[in-house]
């Protein structure tokens, strides 16, 4: 049995190499789709294009016939002004169609680009965290800026091909109309050349598709080593991880040597055919005027016409360039393709009035065959803070992360206010619920800019309040150019991060507040200070917090104490301290892969 090779992409996993003429096939399909597409979307345009091409391709093949008439005409000293004049006319009307084609083909292209960046990048936002562990960082890189920028120049290479074809037979037409054996001797000559492409377009497929995923496998591991370049540093790895990153190279070498070889054979075989039929047509031209049958300007005419005819043979370049077109769109589409885990509901129900009521039931959870949560039940009173604790591994993250419908259970309801979320419209549920993360992102390009990151219309003061409230505002004025200081120019430290995310939650005004380890980086004192403060921010509104400290747990109005995948008790922090077994959940924080599944 062969395996299939695959390249890994770093600390995520592997990137699964495309191999097999049933990988080839799908990507190709899926690549002319997209293409189908944007030629739909973008029809007008093509259709422009298409009537310069055909001027062009006119023009092209009336250009021989006018040469025929000059040639004849100055045979005979008989109209040799207007034969010239109508050869010069052709040519300049032939030269201005493909200065349009260029500038005409060159903007459409460029839309096709930027429609394709814009729905791969909406995709990608689209299937959230989950997302990433299908197509890494790197990957997305590779498929925005390499797989999208190849089918702008599909609307040129179609018409290109198309042209090149209605030239051969318009070519072919004219030799059959001065002498049927010049178009039979064509007509022999190319069956060979239509096999050559056959075999070309079938065989290049696959080492196209594996050269692009193993760029993108290197970029993941690049960015993956940026990311964790103190690491690196503090190990004396860097050697380890040169050799790491360019692992792929060995299979990106195979899949060029493998395309070049493919291509160098057509190339051979269509650079032997070409000129051979181009010989065999005007060698029986030159036959025909010895009998009589053609005259010296269709001589001329039809040693032009065999070379139109047999320009066939250069959409050898055209399909390489259309392979590679369609190679690039086939893995946009597999992005577009995929199916978000998280999707809006078919017909969304008006978003509730209420008091923030929480109620989980029945919530199933599953990370591969382990249920992380198991028929879980939990009922959050309006108004009040809830701790969630419990020992690494038991699904604090994921049980936070379904409230604001970050993932979807695998079964059970989750309810807002009497509504399961799973029926409310998404960018609604998307602002009644914020979150506060253990490593937030810095988002806009300043220190504001990422408070007010899901409030832009946030004003000067406001943001203030809030990183008040969060302890922020002292280190963010003393900031070069305070709350306007490029985040580029901002270095924070862990504790510092967590306070802008702590602020940009408390901007919000949601009617749910999901702490999730928000405030792990900080010390016992600074994180009462933040706590006392967003409490005061925050009073009113329902609010979760993934505690795992029990100092934490003790300022929550309630603890919900998670174990075996289920709420074993949802009560005071105090009632709960005397139990040996809630004091262990603080003792001991094992990693776990469940529990960072689900941040």
């Amino acid at each position: 049995m062969t395996r299939k090779p695959t390249v890994s992409a770093g600390a995520g996993g592997s990137v699964p190499l495309p191999g097999g003429p049933g990988a080839s096939a799908a990507l190709r399909a899926g690549g002319r789709r997209l293409l189908r597409e944007a030629v739909r979307r973008f029809r007008v345009r093509m259709a422009l294009l298409s009537v310069l091409t055909t001027i062009r391709v006119t023009a092209m093949l009336i250009t021989p016939l006018m040469l025929a008439r000059a040639v004849d005409a100055a045979h005979t000293q008989e109209n040799l002004g207007a034969a010239t004049a109508h050869l010069a006319i052709t040519l300049s009307v032939a030269l201005l169609a493909d200065a349009g084609e260029d500038v005409l083909g060159a903007y459409c292209g460029s839309h096709i680009t930027v429609w394709l960046r814009h729905r791969l990048l909406a995709r990608v936002l689209a299937l959230g965290p989950h997302g990433r562990r299908r197509f890494p960082t790197g990957d997305v890189l590779s498929r925005l800026t390499e797989s999208a920028s190849g089918p702008s120049a599909f609307p040129v290479l179609v018409v290109t091909a198309a042209a090149a074809l209605a030239t051969t037979a318009g070519a072919v037409t004219a030799l059959a109309m001065i002498d049927w054996w010049l178009a039979a001797a064509f007509a022999a000559g190319v069956p060979p050349l239509a096999v050559a492409l056959r075999l070309f377009v079938t065989r290049a497929t696959d080492p196209f598709a594996r050269y692009q995923v193993c760029q993108a496998a290197i970029a993941t591991r690049l960015l993956d080593a940026r990311q964790g370049i103190r690491t690196i540093h503090a190990s004396g790895t860097a050697a380890a991880e040169t050799r790491r990153i360019l692992a792929p190279l060995p299979e990106l070498r195979r899949a060029g040597e493998e395309t070049w070889a493919v291509q160098g054979r057509a190339g051979r075989r269509l650079a032997l055919l070409a000129p051979l039929t181009q010989v065999l047509v005007v060698g029986v031209a030159g036959m025909r005027l010895a009998t009589g049958d053609v005259t010296p300007g269709q001589l001329v005419a039809s040693a032009s016409y065999a070379a139109m005819a047999v320009a066939s043979a250069s959409l050898f370049d055209t399909f390489v360039a259309l392979l590679n077109c369609q190679v690039g769109a086939g893995r946009i589409n597999e992005v577009l393709a995929a199916v978000p885990a998280v999707r809006p509901p078919a017909r969304p129900v008006p978003f509730p009035d209420g008091p923030g009521r929480l109620r989980l039931r029945q919530v199933t959870v599953r990370i591969g065959d382990r249920a992380v949560l198991d028929r879980l039940d939990l009922d959050v009173p309006p108004g009040t803070t809830v701790a969630v604790v419990g020992a690494s591994g038991t699904g604090k993250s994921l049980l936070v992360s379904t409230i604001g419908r970050l993932l979807d259970p695998d079964g059970g309801v989750v309810e807002l206010d009497g509504v399961p979320v799973t029926d409310l419209p998404l960018p609604r549920l998307r602002h009644a619920v914020t979150y506060a993360f253990e490593r937030p992102a810095l988002l806009g390009a300043t220190v504001h800019d990422t408070i007010a990151y899901a409030r832009p219309d946030a004003t000067r003061a406001e943001v203030r309040r809030a990183a008040r409230a969060a302890a922020a505002d002292g280190f963010v004025r003393a900031l070069p150019d305070g709350y306007d200081t490029p985040l580029a120019r901002a270095p924070f430290s862990g504790g510092e991060l967590q306070r802008l995310g702590l602020a940009r939650a408390a901007l919000t005004g949601a009617r749910i507040v999901v702490l999730d380890d928000a405030t792990s980086s900080l010390d016992t004192a600074t994180e009462l200070r933040v706590t006392q403060a967003l409490q005061r921010v925050l009073a009113g509104r329902t609010s979760l917090v993934v505690a795992r400290r029990p100092a934490t747990a003790a300022r929550a109005d309630l603890v919900a104490w998670l174990d075996a995948g289920r709420i074993r008790v949802l009560a005071p922090h105090a009632e709960l301290w005397p139990d040996p077994g809630y004091r262990a959940v603080f003792a001991t924080r094992p990693a776990a892969a469940p529990e960072a599944a689900g941040t």
